[in-house]
């Protein structure tokens, strides 16, 4: 063990893109994310007693991720998403319904490894039912920094979910059209650094970035507004860049990195992902090198 882990808790589906099925959800991204800069981290989730079911379990498995928190349902399948993608590489997603995440259970193995986690990353999406809302909102009574990845897929963005996690929220993430929709539900200003200062003040939040596509990203954190401009490259698509944008994120912020380091590596995993297919490229250090230097175009 390389220390107290973090806990990734939400969706684990299969998104079906145009190159083929790839494992995905933005938790499960992030966990695989984490595990490869080589943090100590656990996949809870639900998955369906079927072959991709088996499958998700045997991807963690080879990345060397603890997956005894994933519980298997012997009702509904595991998760599925249909993505189409448009000349841009931008994605559209059908999240198809039930699925076996919805189902996530509050166990007493659940409750004390969280009580002993360094981390709880979570989104609303796999709060759109109330099985797995429940074990969400009952593990943010623990002590672990919680990590609010919002991710708004509409139909399912409810701003009471939002605003819940919101307040239980440490550090949380989401892209400039995500922080617009929330600053005109709770009658946050208009700009975005005005915007991302009062929901941090208003629901006393430690931090808040602000990803805005190819223009890089943004971060309010204890009062300070950092930008950076990000990473000029040719996109394939953009399925889990924001997932890999998070954890290089708290990866960098757990080494005790500045703003600005946080950012630039931040954006440079995101920008690497999206010259990929799928979300869990294997991670290439001539690639993100000629990335970083401004060869990659």
């Amino acid at each position: 063990m390389l220390g107290p882990e973090i806990l990734c808790v939400g969706e684990v589906l299969w998104d079906s893109l145009p190159a083929g099925l790839f494992p995905g959800g933005a938790p499960f991204n992030v966990a695989c994310h984490l595990r490869a800069l080589g943090l100590p981290v656990a996949m809870v989730s639900r998955v369906g007693a079927d072959r991709l079911g088996e499958e998700v379990l045997e991807r963690l498995a080879q990345r060397r991720m603890a997956h005894d928190l994933v519980q298997r349902d012997a009702e509904r399948p595991t998760g599925f998403v249909k993505v189409k993608l448009d000349e841009r590489g931008n994605a559209e997603y059908e999240i198809v319904k039930p699925a076996a995440w919805d189902a996530i259970e509050l166990t007493d193995t659940l409750l004390a490894r969280a009580a002993c986690a360094r981390a709880l990353v979570f989104g609303c999406l796999a709060q759109r039912e109330a099985t797995t809302r429940h074990t969400i909102e009952r593990l943010w009574e623990v002590a672990a920094l919680k990590v609010f990845d919002v991710n708004l897929r509409p139909p399912y963005d409810d701003a009471e979910i939002v605003r819940r996690s919101l307040v239980a929220a440490d550090v949380v993430k989401l892209n400039d059209h995500e922080l617009r929709r929330v600053a005109g539900w709770y009658g946050l200003p208009e700009g975005l650094e005005e915007a991302a200062g009062a929901l941090a003040e208003h629901f006393g939040c430690r931090m808040v970035c602000v990803t805005r596509a190819a223009a890089g990203a943004a971060l309010w954190q204890r009062g300070r507004w950092t930008e950076h401009p990000g990473f000029q490259v040719e996109v394939r698509d953009t399925v889990g860049s924001g997932d890999a944008f998070l954890a290089a994120l708290l990866a960098g912020l757990f080494a005790g990195k500045d703003d600005g380091e946080l950012l630039e590596h931040a954006n440079l995993m995101g920008a690497y992902v999206a010259t990929q297919y799928g979300a869990l490229p294997a991670y290439d250090t001539g690639a993100l090198n000629e990335i970083l230097t401004g060869a990659a175009v």
